[in-house]
């Protein structure tokens, strides 16, 4: 059940400012914004607190930890979801965009089987149910170099929420894998593989992407169409890399690797989108190009948790100091994230938009997070 609210003596972050003020909420949206520091009867005392817009995410591998935890151990879809649902709540993302990949290697063993329309069946059934906290979509990853990527997508429709398509390109040697001892390093941990195993993986990766791969990118650039989605370009490298993504139609660019790629990303005018995790760690555990030069240069549009949700808040906070700017850093993982994806009814505190809240204070370096609430409702 939702219910009207009001709070107040808050640091409210508004999209290119903060305001110290109070907020109403009524009917699930946001309904007045004021100003002053008075706490009328019945409101909630922020007690200075910033209150934000709920978080938006965009790519985030967290479902997968969750379907399986350890190597060759899934875990049931329903509970699994639930989980997931909830620890996004718990970190103040309010929207997110579950990347599911699509695409498999049937044969070999460092790669899922498929997976993505039954979970994500049970994802909008769990939905349906009214059982989720938060706002889904979908993020299918399109895995160039795999057998059934092809027969996979069509399995989805306009109906899926499909908002994102992001193409996957994981040959070994390049993109995000160049260093070949880290991309070893990597699948063995992941898949458990043993010598022999990782090998004859990575040539088949090689394999396949040299067979399919263009084929793969053309077909998934015509599903994204029939969706509505929006394409994303994945660990671009070079310029050239930028270039051919934006041939495709790709508006948003995950994780270039390279500053040579983020810069021709910003002359393209692709989003850029960095992981929260390499920002906070102060690097790539890919040995890529680390976040915070990135952000010196100006060249970050947008934040994800990637493959730790906590991440996100956390992140958008150390950009807000960085950039002496408080609204700028929490826009990169709430009203930038909303632009990229054409969601204009979120990502900022308006009147009219989602009640979608955060409530953090910051006693040291760390957002403390007090509140989140998901179309009015106290979620976390």
């Amino acid at each position: 059940m939702t219910q009207d609210f009001t709070l107040a003596n808050a640091t409210i972050v508004l999209a290119d400012r903060t305001l110290r003020g109070s907020l109403k909420v009524s009917d699930q949206r946001i309904a007045e914004i004021g100003e002053g520091s008075n706490v009328p009867p019945g409101a909630i005392d922020c007690a200075g607190d910033f209150v934000a817009p709920g978080l938006i995410e965009l790519h985030t591998d967290n479902l997968e930890r969750h379907i399986q935890p350890r190597p060759k151990v899934p875990w049931p879809y329903d509970p699994a979801l639930l989980a997931h649902d909830a620890e996004l709540a718990s970190t103040g993302i309010t929207t997110v965009f579950d990347a599911m990949r699509v695409g498999s290697v049937p044969k070999s063993k460092a790669r899922f089987k498929r997976y993505a329309r039954d979970l994500s069946r049970r994802l909008w059934d769990l939905r349906d149910q009214g059982a989720l906290k938060i706002s889904h979509f979908l993020h299918l990853r399109a895995e160039l170099c795999s057998e059934t990527l092809e027969d996979e997508m069509a399995e989805f429709d306009a109906n899926d929420r499909v908002r994102i398509v992001s193409l996957m390109d994981h040959t070994p040697g390049q993109r995000q894998f160049r260093d070949l001892e880290k991309f070893e390093a990597y699948y063995k941990g992941k898949y458990d593989l043993s010598d022999d195993e990782f090998i004859e993986s990575s040539n088949a990766l090689r394999e396949l992407g040299a067979l399919k791969g263009d084929l793969h990118a053309r077909h998934a650039v015509k599903e994204a169409q029939r969706y509505g989605a929006v394409l994303a370009s994945h660990d671009d490298t070079t310029e050239a890399h930028v270039l051919a993504s934006k041939t495709h139609g790709v508006t948003m660019a995950e994780f270039p690797t390279t500053a040579e790629a983020a810069r021709a990303c910003r002359d393209n005018q692709l989003a850029i989108i960095m992981g929260a995790p390499n920002l906070i760690r102060g690097g790539s555990h890919s040995g890529n190009v680390a976040a915070s030069d990135l952000a010196e240069a100006g060249l970050i549009d947008i934040l994800s948790s990637d493959y730790v949700p906590s991440a996100l808040l956390l992140a958008a906070v150390r950009l807000a100091r960085d950039w002496d700017d408080i609204a700028r850093g929490i826009a990169t993982v709430t009203r930038n994230p909303a632009k990229a994806v054409g969601l204009d009814d979120r990502g900022e505190i308006a009147v009219g938009k989602r009640a979608d809240l955060i409530r953090f204070s910051m006693p040291a370096q760390t957002p403390f997070l007090r509140a989140v609430w998901s179309l009015g409702m106290r979620v976390a």
